[in-house]
C-alpha cells in the first residue's frame, strides 16, 4: 500500500515558532523605601539566575544590598538586566562580592547587560559594583540608564578590565545615560577590542588595559561646582619622582584622571589604568566632597 504524502498547508498557516535563542535570561530588582522613624527598608530584593541578593550591614541610615555572583555570567547569548530604585527619601548602597566577568558562548552571539537606576526625590543611591572583565571571545554590550528626580544624589562608579592577565581583550560596548528631572545630564558610549577602529591609539587608552569612571550627583553643586583638576601622578607637573622618573613616565606607570564638572549639578571622575589595582587608586584619589 502506497501512503498519499500529508497536504500541503494552508496558506495562511501560521508557521511553528523558532526555537529559543540560546543564552540566559535573568533580572534582578531592589527597591528601597524610608520608613518614618526607623530603618529603610527593602520591599522587593528578587534575585534571579546569576543574581544572588544579599542584605549587608546598614551604615547609618542607609541600606546595603550586596550582589553575590551565583554563576559564570554573562555568556554569550546571555540577557542580563538589573533594575535599582531609591523610592523618595530612601538612602541605597549597592555593591558587589566578585568582579563581573564577561565569556564567550558556545554561538560566538552577542551578550547584554542593561542596569537601569530610578532615584527618587530626596533619595540617594550609592552603585559601586566590582570591575566588569572582558575575557577574549567574549562580546558584550552594557547599557546603563540612570533616572534622577531633581533633589536626588547619586555616586556611581564604572570600572572595565578589558582582558585578564595574559590574554586579549573581547569585544565591549557601553553606554551610559543620565537624565535629572527628564534633561539628559550625561550621554556617553565606548566600544573597546576587535572591530574597533583605533580603541587602542594613544588618543583613546594609550596601551591601558583599565578604564572607568566616578560620577558624583549632588544638587548642591550647583550652587558650588566643582573645579576642574588632574589626579594622581598627573598632578605634578613638570616635576619628577624619587626615581628620576618624569611626570610623563610616572603617569604612564599608574595611570591618568581628570576630574571635570559636568553642566549640571554633577562632578565626572575618568581614569585609565594600566590594571584594575591602579585604576580603583585614581578614582578614589578624588576625594569628591559631598556634604552628605
Amino acid at each position: 500500500m502506497t501512503l498519499a504524502p500529508p497536504p500541503a498547508p494552508a496558506p495562511d498557516a501560521i508557521a511553528p515558532a523558532p526555537a529559543p535563542a540560546s543564552g540566559l535570561r535573568a533580572t534582578a530588582r531592589v527597591v528601597a523605601r524610608a520608613a518614618a522613624g526607623g530603618p529603610v527598608r527593602l520591599p522587593v530584593l528578587d534575585g534571579d539566575g546569576p543574581f544572588a541578593l544579599r542584605r549587608v550591614r546598614s551604615s547609618g541610615d542607609q541600606a546595603g544590598v550586596c550582589v553575590v555572583g551565583a554563576m559564570s555570567a554573562p555568556l554569550g547569548g546571555d540577557r542580563l538586566r538589573m533594575e535599582i530604585t531609591a523610592e523618595p527619601g530612601a538612602s541605597l548602597r549597592v555593591t558587589a562580592a566578585a568582579a563581573t566577568v564577561a565569556l564567550p558562548g558556545r554561538t560566538g552571539a552577542e551578550a547584554t547587560y542593561d542596569v537601569e537606576l530610578t532615584v527618587g526625590e530626596g533619595a540617594r543611591l550609592d552603585w559601586l559594583p566590582e570591575p566588569l572583565v572582558s575575557a577574549e571571545g567574549s562580546d558584550l554590550r552594557m547599557t546603563t540608564t540612570v533616572r534622577l528626580a531633581p533633589t536626588a544624589r547619586l555616586v556611581l562608579r564604572e570600572e572595565q578590565v578589558l582582558g585578564r592577565a595574559g590574554e586579549r581583550t573581547g569585544r565591549l560596548r557601553s553606554r551610559l545615560v543620565v537624565r535629572r528631572a527628564g534633561r539628559v545630564l550625561l550621554d556617553q558610549e565606548t566600544a573597546y577590542g576587535p572591530g574597533v577602529p583605533g580603541w587602542d591609539s594613544a588618543a583613546v587608552l594609550g596601551g591601558h588595559r583599565a578604564v572607568g569612571q566616578l560620577l558624583v550627583v549632588d544638587p548642591a553643586y550647583e550652587r558650588d561646582p566643582l573645579p576642574t583638576r588632574l589626579l594622581g601622578e598627573a598632578e605634578a607637573s613638570g616635576k619628577s619622582d624619587a626615581a628620576g622618573r618624569t611626570t610623563a613616565d610616572a603617569g604612564a606607570a599608574a595611570g591618568y584622571a581628570v576630574c571635570a564638572p559636568l553642566a549640571g549639578p554633577a562632578a565626572l571622575v575618568t581614569a585609565v589604568a594600566p590594571d584594575a589595582l591602579a585604576l580603583r587608586r585614581l578614582l578614589e584619589s578624588a576625594s569628591i566632597p559631598t556634604g552628605w
